[in-house]
């Protein structure tokens, strides 16, 4: 992991602990490199790939912008991030790698109350300023939405086989089969 770059270097930034008020007046900036094993629950939805895991670049930027309605400036939070993350592709079972980018704007309220009071009427993603943010896990929240429903190969590397029916099973039944109903038919006349 890269060390977070600031811009006032006599503050020092905690991203597990971040006071994002503090953070957006400043007009701070915090980047680092994170592999992507650190990520627990992104790392669990990857597929066993050779060589070294991929990591995941990110970057978060604070900055106060003035209030709709004329009242004390909001609390925003840019967070930046891209990774590939190797999945399994659903038609082939082969390994596809997936480019993963998120660049998502926060707005910051005072806490959840107000935030799931706000929600329903803002466009703008609202998180609450306490707890403090830890984010990582906001990142990896964001990183997670991003993930593919079906990952698939454009093309996939290999030619797969398009059967609606398992050869092992069909191949001993050459015979064709008799229709049950057609005894009860004759029983009927």
């Amino acid at each position: 992991m890269s060390l977070p770059s600031k811009t006032n270097p006599k503050t020092a930034w905690n991203p597990d602990r971040l006071d994002v008020r503090a953070f957006a007046l400043a007009g701070a900036r915090l980047e680092a490199e994170v592999p992507l094993p650190a990520f627990e629950r992104l790392y669990a939805e990857a597929a066993p790939a050779d060589g070294a895991p991929a990591s995941v670049h990110w970057q978060a930027q604070g900055e106060m912008r003035p209030a709709a309605s004329g009242g004390a400036p909001a609390v925003w939070l840019h967070l930046e991030a891209d990774t590939h993350v190797p999945l399994t592709c659903q038609r082939c079972l082969g390994v596809v790698d997936t480019g993963l980018t998120v660049d998502r704007w926060f707005r910051f309220v005072a806490d959840e109350a107000a935030a799931a009071a706000e929600d329903d009427d803002c466009e703008e993603d609202l998180l609450a300023l306490e707890p403090r943010p830890r984010l990582h896990d906001v990142l990896e929240d964001e990183l997670l939405m991003e993930l593919p429903l079906v990952p698939m190969h454009e093309v996939c590397p290999v030619q797969v086989p398009m059967q609606a029916t398992d050869p092992e099973v069909d191949a001993g039944d050459t015979e064709v089969r008799k229709n049950p109903f057609a005894a009860l038919a004759r029983l009927k006349k």
